[in-house]
């Protein structure tokens, strides 16, 4: 029996553990050898004294005002806030060189007045702000110290989707606070951040942790942990990281001038949709549909017109819009490239010259034009045509304007106050001058046919295409 049961066990104990099963990772190899590169970076920012009716040193936005509203006394009761006073806040950062220049995110240092970073043997230096870069959120610090501990550098392309990652940084001022996960998916595009393609993950990532690296299972830094997506303010299961590659092309750029050179292309572009590559006789819809384009801007000059599928640039394939303005912005305003676009059901190349982007993007002006009364078209638009003082006002000498939306146009983005300016089938673009005209081309159509329509709002242009028409034909 005692041989049996030892037969037994040594069978038993023959199997790996669950953890070796599934393969789980030990991080503390790469916690030990890496994380003293980490570092945790304090800004102070000397905060003017605020109108009676704005006691607290915080936006109503900010998730601290709520909690200095409910333990401070309202305006005009009490003694209040000092005139000036300081606002402090946390974030983290990793050091590039041993000589002390340290990466972090734009918006950790911006509007500071003092940036602090401490090590973790608990030295702190000031830091001088070298540059910072808000369309990517990359700053680049310098402190006066040598033989600092560094970071190495990964290849963010190489990751893999369901590859752990693993995160320090200082959540909620915490220091060489560690998370892991995986990534969740590469490439990401987020609303307004245009010029990154991020690495989504799943590493907890707190207020505190904006700047930090996230490391690989090599030890090598593949990117920056920059955003989170939160309902609440706290972590929810989704983070963001900016690839350290788009990151390093910034600060080369800051540390030799201060500041980051961008190219421009003098277009307006939007999404191509199923529908709108039906329209425009695409197989499948890809690349950045131009909807209008700057005159006497570097495509103007290129001949790229508005309905153009821009499907390549500089030889790189440009399979959705987002693409588009990242590949743009990285390339050197000066440079010669070629532009392949889709135009009236057949391919057609442009040599184009990339401008530079200026630092201040110019804000677009909206007109309005004062509606008068028609009746409903078959796509449940109300137009009108422009009087000849809205067509001198509006710089426009065709165009209809929409005074409502009905039917299967009211699911769409279109808005009063906008101008039709062409209907688009199968490739062909008809101007529309009159409201007469536009009936009898809509009357070509099938009930159940999706019309797209190039629309002007403001100094935008943009294509809209509408599903199914109301009526019969």
């Amino acid at each position: 029996m005692k041989k049996i049961l030892a037969v037994f066990l040594l069978f038993v104990l023959s199997f790996p553990t669950t953890a070796q099963v599934r393969g789980l990772p030990d991080f503390s190899e790469l916690v030990d050898k890496h994380g003293a590169a980490v570092v945790n970076i304090s800004t102070t920012q000397v905060v003017k004294g605020r109108n009676q009716q704005s006691p607290f040193p915080f936006d109503e936005d900010d998730p601290m005002f709520d909690l200095f509203r409910r333990f401070m006394p309202p305006p005009g009761q009490g003694r209040g806030l000092p005139r000036d006073f300081e606002h402090r806040s946390l974030g983290s950062g990793f050091i590039l060189s041993a000589d002390g220049y340290i990466m972090t995110n734009a918006h950790v240092i911006d509007a500071a007045d003092e940036v602090v970073v401490k090590l973790t043997d608990k030295r702190e230096f000031r830091a001088k702000v070298i540059g910072a870069d808000k369309r990517t959120d990359v700053a680049l610090l310098k402190i006066e110290a040598s033989g600092l501990p560094t970071v190495r550098l990964g290849e963010p392309g190489a990751l893999k989707v369901g590859e752990w990652v693993l995160a320090i940084g200082s959540p909620f001022g915490f220091d060489n606070s560690v998370t892991a996960g995986i990534v969740s998916a590469k490439g990401r595009s987020l609303p307004q951040e245009n010029y990154v393609p991020f690495i989504q993950t799943d590493v907890a990532i707190n207020p505190g942790n904006s700047g930090g690296p996230l490391f690989n299972m090599k030890g090598e830094v593949v990117g920056i942990n920059s955003q989170i997506y939160s309902r609440s303010g706290g972590f929810m299961g989704i983070s963001f990281a900016i690839p350290i590659d788009l990151a390093m092309d910034i600060q080369n750029q800051l540390k030799a001038s201060g500041r980051v050179s961008r190219g421009r292309m003098g277009v307006v572009i939007q999404e191509v949709t199923k529908e709108l590559a039906e329209t425009f006789g695409l197989g499948k819809a890809q690349g950045a549909l131009v909807s209008s384009v700057e005159k006497g801007g570097p495509a103007d000059k290129a001949g790229i017109e508005a309905g153009d599928v821009i499907l390549r640039f500089d030889g790189k394939a440009i399979v959705s819009s987002s693409d588009l303005p990242r590949v743009v912005g990285m390339t050197r305003p000066g440079t010669k490239v070629q532009v392949s676009v889709w135009r009236k059901g057949a391919g057609k190349d442009h040599e184009l010259v990339v401008a530079e982007m200026p630092l201040e993007e110019k804000q677009v002006a909206k007109s309005r034009a004062k509606p008068i009364e028609q009746s409903a078209n078959r796509l449940g638009l109300v137009v009108s045509e422009l009087t000849a003082e809205q067509r001198k006002e509006l710089k426009l000498t065709f165009g209809l304007l929409i005074e409502d939306i009905r039917g299967n146009a009211a699911r769409t983005d279109l808005q009063r106050g906008d101008i039709v300016l062409a209907v688009i089938s199968k490739g062909t673009t008809t101007e529309l001058r009159s409201v007469d005209q536009f009936n009898r081309v809509l009357s070509q159509f099938d009930k159940s046919a999706n019309v797209t329509l190039l629309v002007r709002r403001g100094e935008v242009q943009t294509f809209v295409t509408i599903k199914g028409l109301n009526g019969e034909k």
